[in-house]
């Protein structure tokens, strides 16, 4: 079996990924916080709050993993990495439908007027 040229890149390019994933949930969340609570009130303030620590769930997330998985790299060892992902999976799930209500509200509120 012939080794990758560099085996720390892969990691490398999905830590990054995640990191523009989590900037763009908190950007999101930040016009959010601009937008919504005018049409919403308080939910609104909730759903940017809820967005920001979603977006800084994923970063440190991103950060544990790359980290983790470098360490594996080095250490050419098997890491069972469901222990990890289910918690996250979960959070995520619960982030996004949460978001996906506010948004059902705000076009509901919107197009009530």
């Amino acid at each position: 079996m012939t080794s990758p040229a560099d085996p720390g890149l892969q990691a490398e390019r999905t830590s990054l990924a995640w990191r523009r994933t989590a900037l763009s949930v908190a950007v999101g969340s930040l016009v959010g916080l601009r937008i919504l609570p005018p049409q919403l009130g308080p939910l609104g303030y909730a759903v940017s709050a809820l967005g920001l620590v979603w977006s800084l769930d994923l970063a440190l997330t991103a950060r544990r993993r790359y980290r983790d998985g470098s360490r594996v790299l080095r250490a050419r060892d098997a890491m069972d990495g469901r222990a990890v992902v289910a918690p996250t999976l979960a959070r995520t799930a619960g982030a996004a439908a949460v978001v996906a209500l506010a948004a059902l509200a705000f076009v509901v509120v919107v197009a009530g007027t």
